[in-house]
């Protein structure tokens, strides 16, 4: 009887295990052979560049099956253009991957006529790092402080209206009356602190550590001044700049630019085709938390001047549900002043 009851509970066991196995061979063999391809929403030499091709490095060692990254540039409308590739375009099958701006879910909530995605259904594979965007401005000009702004007019580089380097210096001429002039076309954040450099424009925005990656020596000798930084909070690098809703004279002021900030939470992540097979969603996440503590990642982030606070793609998932959940009267109030054509 005990050789019987010892028989039944292993074949249980085995029987229970069998799917586990079947499922991980299945994740493996798919994987086995096959190259994933890292949609970048911005030009070459950019922060989303820089992050992508970082994650394009080492994830692929804790993906089953261990399939090669390739990184495939897709700028164009702020990161619509990739957005909305990998919402309708982009096979659903776990082969590719996506870095795009983390507006994203905003843009949807605001009814952006672009935005031809559902940013919920997308599958959130993991955040490498927050965003805090900043504007920053040559010293040589006559904007020294975000004060100054308000009245005296500073030339602004950005790539395209609905790009967060254009967004939210607009959201602050619009809510508090600044003065930034906005120019659209540069190529990326290269290509406008280059035009900075050249004196076609006087500053920029970007996110701080993007601004550290391409000319930490401006930080360093003070060629720039940075005015406000867009966080829900002070950066610890940062704790004289405002942020955005530091410079409210209201609380509606407050809640709009608490609300365009939200984004920063959201930050540079990864995240796959809405369809993808549960099985593979699950492993990609699994790699992504696997990567993120890889010693050679981290080592390679520090030399590249790179920030990193990661959050798992479940708990990133609810951050993007959060976001558009926002309240109706909220929505309602920020739509006037978000460049949503």
């Amino acid at each position: 009887m005990l050789r019987r009851c010892r028989a039944i509970a292993l074949l249980s066991f085995a029987a229970a295990a069998a799917p586990v196995c079947s499922l991980a061979q299945s994740v493996e063999s798919f994987y086995e052979g096959k190259t994933v391809t890292m949609v970048i929403g911005g030009p070459p030499a950019g922060a989303y560049d820089v992050y992508a091709r970082l994650a394009g490095r080492y994830l692929g060692k804790y993906i089953a099956g261990n399939p090669p990254i390739v990184a495939r540039n897709m700028p164009g409308a702020g990161g619509l253009v990739a957005a909305n590739y990998m919402f309708n375009v982009a096979p659903r099958d776990g082969t590719y991957l996506a870095m795009l701006v983390p507006t994203s879910p905003l843009e949807e909530t605001l009814g952006l006529s672009a935005a031809k995605y559902k940013a919920s259904r997308f599958a959130w594979i993991g955040r490498m790092t927050t965003q805090p965007n900043i504007t920053f401005v040559m010293t040589n000009t006559r904007v020294k402080t975000i004060a100054d702004a308000f009245d005296k007019v500073a030339l602004l580089g950005a790539t395209g209206r609905s790009a967060t380097n254009a967004i939210y210096p607009t959201v602050l001429n619009n809510v508090l009356g600044t003065k930034f002039r906005v120019v659209t076309g540069y190529e990326g954040s290269a290509a406008a602190m280059l035009a900075m450099e050249r004196g076609e424009v006087e500053g920029h925005s970007s996110t701080y550590d993007g601004l550290k990656n391409q000319h930490e020596d401006w930080i360093r000798t003070r060629r720039v001044n940075i005015l406000v930084q867009y966080l829900l909070k002070r950066h610890p690098e940062l704790p004289d700049v405002p942020t955005s809703s530091e410079l409210a004279r209201t609380p509606e002021q407050a809640t709009i630019l608490r609300a365009v900030s939200s984004a920063s939470e959201i930050g540079k992540f990864i995240l796959t085709t809405p369809g993808a097979p549960r099985e593979r969603v699950d492993a990609l996440r699994r790699a992504f938390d696997a990567m993120v503590k890889d010693p050679d990642y981290l080592a390679e982030a520090a030399k590249l001047r790179i920030e990193l606070d990661p959050l798992p793609g479940i708990e990133l998932q609810k951050v993007v549900e959060e976001v558009q959940s926002m309240p109706a009267e909220i929505v309602e109030k920020v739509k006037p002043i978000y460049p949503l054509n």
